[in-house]
């Protein structure tokens, strides 16, 4: 093949036949492989591959009856033929780059497939943004499939989103080519509940015939779980001990377990397979999400891999929950997640297994990459004008917007403080005791209590929310404001100054969104994302190197948590225990309830 485009299985059929059967020639054969076939387990050496149309045609110990006079060979040296890596369950935008870029950085890496759920846009634009990202997954030279957004808003009455999608529009995507299912359905207690509009939007993916993504971000294991798996999702990457991901496959689940830029989740829960020997068949490994210094700098799905091989498990059985275990669970089995005749010819020569040492990267039999280096030609996928200005305020942030004022007469306060857990998603429900001076609650710099406060920025209301945030550790006057908020995407902003929070939300009007930290009226660092707010226009390289600048700038401030800015942008977050910010006020994801800041 000349192109990344594939056909597909049934207009190609017969000519992959004629080249298993040596009638017509191969367009790539590669030899003296080791081959990992996922389906049997096995590691099968001097094996051969012959590849048409994009596709494996022939799998075995001698291709040479495929060999014709422009077949393109290619020696092994007797390296492992590993299938291309699958990412599960992934938001592009959290890698702060576009679906291209994003797809640029993670090649290298060895992920030839990827099931993205675009719900962060979707809450900034709409049906529209979750369309161009779809359009833009299409035109990729790997596999880029979409999940359509579930819950925009995320939590209906507890947040306002920039958009809201419900099942009307759930099932018109459902007939878009590239829709693979539905997203992460993260309203957990409406599924339970049977809200019409969750039962809605299940109902239209269930009858699409497609797969549907589930988020259920609660410890409890009783009635409310079995209400929700009853309710259809078919998924979870939430879960984060071994009990939590038993509990997902006994009811039919399949159990996401997660090693993005700040979760990991892997090594709890992969003890449900090492320790008390469950079947790893429902077992699939994921990122949910990693930013472009991760991207660049550690890997994706490969690093995911190696980490699951550290904690026991054998590569085989790692590598199975990276592709067929992926494969499988979202209908595709007939196209990747396997080197076996008929699926694409997505697969790497891999010189360690153990260590993943990825040294070829090929793409539908097309070679992408090279020794950790991208030797293909992706092209800038250009986005409209209708994407960018996404920053809608009311007026420039003052200082005294982030005051906060005491009940008249108080001294001090107990006030509800929103406690960050390190390389975990979920937060605590803390509570502290705050001094009051000049009516105004201040904060605990001493005991790492500082503000936080979200900035709506979708409408131009003017919103402001305040209250009080412990974990990062800011010992400095300072303050880091985010366009990415998830999952509606305001202005959240964490400072212990609140000159310098009023400085970086303006900043981030100025340029169109993205991330900034500055320092008693000095910028420190600047990541811009003009599309949606959410995504950077340049090269993952470029978005790595500001993220670094960044990073730095947090640690010169104090912040010594393992990446800092992913725990920065899930405060808002209300689907997600225990305490949370909104646009609507200060949420207790327990209850599901707004609560006062003090107690």
């Amino acid at each position: 093949m000349s192109e990344s485009k594939i056909k597909p299985w049934t207009d190609v059929s017969a000519h992959l036949v004629d080249v298993a059967m040596g009638r017509k020639p191969a367009d790539l054969v590669v030899r003296n492989g080791k081959w990992v076939n996922v389906h049997s387990g096995e590691i099968i050496p001097a094996t051969d591959i012959a590849i048409a149309e994009g596709r494996f045609a022939y799998c075995g110990n001698d291709a040479s009856h495929c060999i014709g006079p422009n077949t393109k060979v290619v020696d092994a040296q007797n390296r492992y033929l590993v299938p291309g890596l699958c990412d599960a369950h992934m938001h592009v935008e959290s890698g702060m780059v576009t679906v291209t870029e994003f797809t640029r950085a993670v090649i290298p890496h060895g992920t030839t497939s990827m099931f993205i759920d675009p719900h962060e846009i979707a809450n900034v634009l709409g049906l529209a943004g979750v369309r161009l990202m779809h359009d833009e997954a299409e035109a990729m030279p790997v596999n880029v499939y979409v999940q359509m957004p579930s819950c925009v808003p995320s939590a209906p009455g507890l947040e306002n989103a920039g958009a809201e999608l419900g099942p009307d529009e759930i099932a018109e995507a459902m007939d878009w080519p590239n829709i693979i299912g539905l997203g992460e359905v993260m309203n957990f207690p409406g599924v339970a509940a049977n809200d019409p509009v969750m039962r809605g939007a299940i109902n239209a993916t269930v009858r699409a015939g497609k797969t549907v993504g589930g988020h259920y971000a609660s410890p409890d294991l009783g009635l409310p779980f079995h209400g929700y798996v009853a309710g259809g999702p078919e998924d979870d990457h939430e879960g984060t001990r071994a009990e939590d991901a038993i509990a997902r496959v006994r009811q039919g689940m399949k159990a996401m377990l997660r090693l993005g830029s700040a979760w990991y989740d892997v090594a709890e829960q992969i003890k449900a397979v090492t320790e008390q020997g469950v079947d790893p068949r429902n077992f699939i490994l994921c990122t949910d999400d990693c930013h472009s210094g991760t991207l660049v700098k550690d890997g994706h799905m490969d690093r995911v891999v190696r980490h699951a091989i550290a904690q026991g498990l054998k590569p085989i059985t790692a590598i199975q929950m990276a592709t067929l275990n992926t494969a499988l669970h979202f209908g595709l089995e007939r196209e990747l997640g396997s080197i076996t005749p008929g699926r694409r010819a997505d697969f790497l020569l891999v010189s360690d297994l153990a260590e993943l040492k990825i040294d070829v990267v090929y793409g539908r039999g097309i070679k992408l990459a090279e020794q950790g280096k991208l030797i293909a030609d992706i092209p800038a996928y250009p986005y409209p004008d209708s994407a960018k200005n996404t920053v809608n305020l009311l007026k420039n942030m003052t200082a005294q917007r982030f005051h906060i004022d005491a009940p008249s007469g108080a001294n001090e306060v107990n006030a509800r403080v929103i406690g960050v857990i390190e390389n975990q998603a979920p937060t605590k429900a803390l509570e502290a005791t705050l001094n009051v001076k000049d009516g105004m609650v201040e904060m605990d710099r001493k005991n790492d209590v500082c503000q936080i406060a979200l900035v709506e920025r979708h409408r131009a209301t003017g919103g402001v929310t305040n209250a009080f945030v412990s974990g990062f550790g800011y010992t400095k006057d300072c303050a880091i404001a985010s366009t990415v908020a998830h999952d509606s995407h305001h202005i959240i902003v964490v400072g212990s100054n609140h000159g310098d929070m009023a400085m970086a939300v303006n900043r981030l009007a100025a340029v169109g969104g993205g991330v900034c930290m500055v320092s008693q009226g000095e910028e420190l660092a600047m990541v811009e994302m003009p599309i949606a707010g959410l995504m950077s226009d340049e090269r993952a390289e470029i978005v790595a190197a500001k993220a670094d600048i960044l990073t730095a700038a947090m640690r010169e401030m104090g912040c010594t948590l393992n990446n800092a800015f992913m725990q920065h942008s899930l405060l808002a977050l209300v689907v997600i225990p225990e305490l949370r910010i909104s646009d609507e006020g200060l949420i207790d994801v327990r209850t599901f309830e707004k609560v006062d800041l003090f107690v």
